[in-house]
């Protein structure tokens, strides 16, 4: 840690703010005259404080434009803002640049588990002034890019929401009765809080049944199984965001989070094939997982700006249970194992942002970091007496942490009346260690930064583009040992991984079609360097690893059209498509292919009629996603889905003053098939048998009940 703390006091000395090196500096209170109506940042303003570019004030809304759809929340407003799209930074390297593109009040979202969705969702619709959309660019927010929405809310009194979404199946699954959120907003003196209690974010119940068959190489069949499977999970989560605004220009915020999962899954398979004995095998997994997040921050007026400090502590406990015993129908005993994980993370992240103008709008960050997992794992085989006995797996008990150190200076200020320029530079400076056998201790230096500008050429073209270095984030799970009981697959853990870099360049338009809508597209490229995949670890063992490089590359399109103009009053078509394409070179055969397991496409339009004065909507959708193979040393599995999740609905906006819908999807039958080719050795070598199954679940049935209070 003292090399961390070394690394951002040289780092902040040298990029700290040079007052004396501009010969005609603007001030805060010049830099604002040159700005329509917003208060002085010093002030602790709620505005977005940023230039106005031409055709920003288009996008602006409010209530009134989201009435027709009788929202009770800031979330339900946001999925309506025709042409955008929450995007969410999950992954995000700690509390850096970056992040979900949605602002409240002018701030990012705080913490992590408050995400954006989170905390539109807990948001009254009643409390929202305007929604406006800005390009990225134009803000001094560092590191967002596209189109961001920016809440301006006001909490006067005690008011909340309220959603249950129960879901049924028409065949195998239980129903889904717990899934639903109900918040308080609320303000006591200089304090206004949310309290809210969910069970939304990853719960659901599923399951499917069908056929697998197993060939031989020439087709010959070798295994008929037929298979049900069952998987249910609830994560009921209790937390609290508080805001206080002073003393002074000061503003804080605190988020604090208590969360469980519970996960079961269950997979009955009937066996039987030539030559072999019949045989019933079952598949159990379940985790009970906990965990908490502190997280807070508190900016005030310094000097000729305002500092930010930012704190998070977070933890997390998994334990994971996987039992596989396969019980033959002629009375010999039964065989199986049993894997056992309990995973540990920590996470501490500190942060300091000090922004000032001069000449434009700067910014200097540093931030330090801790990530721990401390991973116990257990290997069991099933003997004849019914006990399980251990098996030794080696690199199956280990502590990874990672020390990390960054500091950033970002810099922005309109070129021209249509076109913002924002630019950063930085680095980071980590240690990566690992206990045990295998233990290993490295070090690294990474530079990273972005450039981005923002253009309107007229009045309804807006376009984004942006160039960054950027270092991404490994899941310490790949350095320990571990087994997939289901598919008879083992990692052996990899203590030389390394964080994947990559040059990210896209570009984004907006479109406005006046009264028919709009159009937001996005090209992007990526550059990777180290990514993780799946490598050989001699002869025989694999584990995920980098490999030098690779490339991913696709497009987006967001749209909504309004048929209003047409005739047919209050329709509206709403499409989002994403395709991606990749290329890595494959460690085993040499031959280019796609990343393994990548994202290929995704498809979703929804057509939705509120019907013109009365209360009444319907509406149908269809969506279809599709990834990439998975590849392993010994096998290709390739995961589909066809033909595709269909729906419709039909929506009350005033049932004794409730919100109501009802639905029913997967109206076109869709099944989700999988084959997995398993070589006899590795996969550059002969075939020894394919797997090849199609499950179906039938019609889903959805029922929606909202509210506000």
């Amino acid at each position: 840690m003292p090399r961390i703390l070394l690394f951002l006091a040289s780092t902040t000395a040298l990029t700290g703010p040079a007052f004396a090196q501009d010969e005609n500096p603007v001030t805060t209170e010049e830099r604002d005259a040159q700005r329509p109506e917003t208060d002085d940042p010093a002030t602790g303003s709620t505005e977005i404080d940023a230039p106005v570019v031409a055709g920003t004030d288009r996008n602006t809304y409010t209530a009134a434009d989201f009435e027709r759809f009788s929202p009770t929340t800031a979330l339900d407003m946001v999925r309506r803002i025709p042409g955008f799209t929450i995007q969410q930074g999950d992954d995000r390297r700690g509390l850096g640049q970056g992040g979900d593109n949605v602002l409240i009040n002018g701030q990012r979202v705080s913490g992590k588990s408050n995400d954006a969705v989170t905390a539109l969702g807990r948001i009254p619709a009643a409390n929202i002034i305007r929604i406006e959309v800005r390009d990225a660019a134009t803000l001094d927010i560092p590191g967002l890019s596209g189109q961001v929405v920016n809440i301006v809310a006001e909490s006067t009194g005690i008011s909340g929401s309220f959603e249950w979404n129960p879901q049924f199946r028409a065949r195998i699954t239980n129903p889904r009765l717990y899934t639903g959120e109900i918040s308080v907003t609320g303000t006591q003196g200089p304090i206004e809080y949310t309290l809210g209690l969910s069970n939304n974010s990853d719960s659901f119940r599923g399951g499917n049944r069908g056929f697998e068959f197993v060939t031989d190489p020439q087709g010959n069949l070798l295994d008929t199984r037929f298979e049900e499977g069952r998987f249910s999970g609830d994560r009921p989560k209790l937390s609290g965001t508080f805001a206080i605004d002073g003393p002074g220009s000061s503003i804080g915020n605190l988020n604090l989070s208590y969360e469980r999962f519970y996960f079961r899954g269950r997979e009955d398979s009937d066996r039987t094939g030539v030559g072999q004995v019949d045989r019933f095998r079952t598949f159990r997994d379940s985790e009970d997982e906990w965990n908490f997040e502190i997280g807070g921050d508190f900016e005030f007026a310094l000097g000729p700006g305002r500092l930010k400090l930012i704190g998070l502590r977070s933890f997390e406990r998994s334990p994971f249970v996987t039992t596989v015993i396969t019980t033959p129908a002629d009375g010999t005993p039964p065989t199986g194992n049993r894997f056992n994980r309990l995973f540990d993370e920590g996470e501490w992240i500190g942060r300091a942002e000090y922004s000032w103008a001069m000449g434009g709008d700067w910014q200097v960050s540093v931030e330090g970091a801790l990530n721990t997992l401390d991973a116990q794992s257990q290997l069991f085989a099933l003997d004849p007496m019914g006990d399980f006995q251990p098996i030794v797996l080696p690199n199956s008990n280990s502590r990874v942490e990672e020390q990390r150190a960054e500091a950033n200076i970002t810099y922005g200020r309109p070129l021209a009346g249509n076109l913002t320029f924002q630019a950063s530079i930085g680095g980071e400076y980590s240690e990566l260690s690992q206990t045990g056998a295998n233990g290993l201790t490295r070090t690294f230096y990474r530079p990273k930064g972005f450039v981005s500008f923002a253009w309107a050429p007229n009045e309804t073209l807006d376009i984004n583009a942006r160039i960054e270095r950027e270092v991404g984030q490994l899941d310490f799970g790949d350095f320990v040992a571990s087994v997939e009981l289901s598919t008879n697959n083992q990692n052996a853990g990899n203590p030389n991984l390394v964080p994947p870099q990559s040059w990210n360049f896209e570009v984004e338009a907006t479109q406005q079609l006046g009264e028919f809508g709009s159009i937001t597209a996005k090209v992007y490229y990526e550059s990777i360097s180290d990514i993780v995949d799946q490598v050989p670890l001699g002869p025989i063992a694999e584990a995920p690893g980098n490999l030098a490089s690779a490339r991913r590359y696709g497009f987006e399109w967001n749209s909504t059209f309004n048929f209003d103009p047409l005739g047919w009053r209050g329709a509206r078509l709403d499409m989002q498509i994403e395709a991606r394409g990749s290329r890595v070179r494959d460690p085993l055969t040499g031959e280019n292919r796609r990343i393994s397991n990548d994202f290929s496409h995704y498809f979703e339009i929804e057509l939705r009629h509120d019907i013109p004065n009365t209360d009444w909507a319907w509406g149908v959708s269809y969506e279809h996603y599709a990834e990439a193979n998975s590849f392993r040393l010994n096998q290709i599995g390739s995961f589909e889905q066809y033909p595709g999740f269909a729906g419709a609905y039909i929506e009350h906006k005033d049932v004794f003053g409730l919100r109501v819908r009802g639905g029913v999807y997967n109206l076109l039958g869709n099944n989700e098939d999988f084959t997995r080719i398993v070589s006899v050795d590795r996969r550059d070598g002969p075939i020894a048998f394919t797997e090849d199954r199609s499950r179906n679940f039938g019609p889903i049935f959805s029922f929606t009940v909202a509210g506000s209070f």
